[in-house]
């Protein structure tokens, strides 16, 4: 039924706004506001006839969005503005929210529907890796910020009034696991050659082996001055990073050894590799499941490569380097993201106990009061005893 008074041009169809309005030329258009509150109508009718009064061209389009639309909306905002989340945006919309999703209606989604996505996800769902024994919570929330992304930019383009509630979940604590010396060691003994220079890399500088160990390219090398550059944007956080390795013998050896096996392929191919690490010639995609065997064949199964950048950022912390020194290092751009990495074990709690122990037995013999390993007796006031210690 049309409402009355100040707002006609509102009609309520079953429990849906519709507003009416007329183009420049005399066009008459109905259009659904996908919106079931009166007030969301109001501001999109009065948002069209702004629009038809300065004349501007208005499409009706307001409640008609769909899901897949929305997301390819959000994938192009993410091309436009160089998003480095781009390619796993891409990957869980294609095998996950659009395959679920579909050409459904973005006004028609309720909390229910992203509860019940949850909770396929949870149980159904594929994870990372394609097994199909659902996914963790952190997955699930990066996949509906994806949604929520899209909701806003349809809400900024004038094709959606309002959007559900879409839940959150509580995420697992940031992960503490570390490699030991010795682990690390084992590790990397069971790897194929081509892969131990990235991990040896990612182990003593913190540096992500993904993203920029596996994808650095000799151009970015100088063998001489023994530097090497990231190039800005290339990052996480879009900054440049330099690394002057030449007093790491350990990674000068890294360097080396990989120009040589560079010319070695020269010679047999008659190509130039322009990739410091490579697999024959080729750039290095995936190491996980190279990784994962050398990790069981080393008694330390269920690490992941990612542990190498949290234990190269402990390493740096232990070995006495100033904070902020180290976080230029691993290129960690906030205190709080770093301080997820720098987690203390029990080992660094026992040394720092004992440091702490060292402290107070020289403090109390300076002081001439009683030392580790004596017992105190306190009398009481009104006895005028005087304290008494007792080895």
């Amino acid at each position: 039924m049309p409402a009355p008074g100040k707002d006609r041009g509102l009609r309520l169809r079953g429990n849906i706004w519709y507003i009416r309005y007329c183009d420049g030329s005399g066009k008459r258009y109905q259009e659904s506001s996908g919106s079931r509150l009166k007030g969301d109508a109001r501001r999109l009718l009065k948002e069209r006839e702004g629009k038809i009064a300065q004349g501007v061209k208005v499409t009706p389009k307001a409640g008609q969005l769909r899901f897949d639309e929305a997301v390819a909306a959000v994938l192009t905002d993410y091309e436009v503005n160089g998003k480095r989340s781009l390619k796993k945006v891409e990957r869980h919309t294609r095998l996950h929210l659009n395959p679920y999703f579909g050409r459904r209606r973005m006004a028609d989604l309720t909390t229910d529907d992203f509860n019940n996505y949850i909770s396929w996800r949870q149980s159904e769902g594929i994870d990372w890796h394609g097994n199909k024994n659902g996914c963790a919570n952190a997955t699930i929330n990066r996949e509906l910020a994806t949604v929520r992304r899209a909701y806003t930019l349809a809400k900024q383009a004038g094709t959606l009034l309002h959007s559900p509630y879409i839940p959150t979940l509580k995420e697992a604590p940031p992960r503490c696991i570390f490699f030991e010396d010795h682990e690390f060691e084992a590790m990397r003994s069971h790897l194929p050659i081509e892969l131990r220079g990235i991990v040896t890399m990612a182990f003593n500088t913190g540096w992500r082996e993904d993203s920029e160990i596996q994808t650095l390219e000799w151009r970015q090398v100088d063998r001489k001055a023994k530097v090497v550059r990231l190039d800005p944007g290339t990052t996480k956080n879009s900054e440049g990073r330099t690394l002057p390795y030449g007093m790491f013998d350990e990674l000068v050896q890294v360097f080396e050894e990989a120009h040589e096996q560079r010319h070695r392929l020269l010679e047999a191919t008659g190509e130039l590799c322009a990739y410091v690490f490579h697999r024959s010639g080729k750039p290095i995609k995936d190491m996980r499941g190279a990784f994962a065997s050398a990790c069981e064949k080393a008694g330390c199964p269920g690490k992941v490569p990612h542990d190498l950048r949290r234990s190269g950022v402990r390493n740096l912390v232990r070995a006495g380097i100033p904070e902020q020194t180290a976080m230029k290092i691993s290129g960690h751009k906030t205190r709080s993201v770093f301080d997820r990495y720098d987690i203390v074990n029990e080992e660094d709690k026992a040394v720092a106990l004992g440091k702490l122990a060292a402290y107070r037995a020289a403090s109390s013999a300076e002081s001439g009061g009683p030392i580790l390993g004596q017992s105190v007796i306190f009398e009481p006031k009104d006895s005028g005893a005087d304290i008494a210690v007792s080895q």
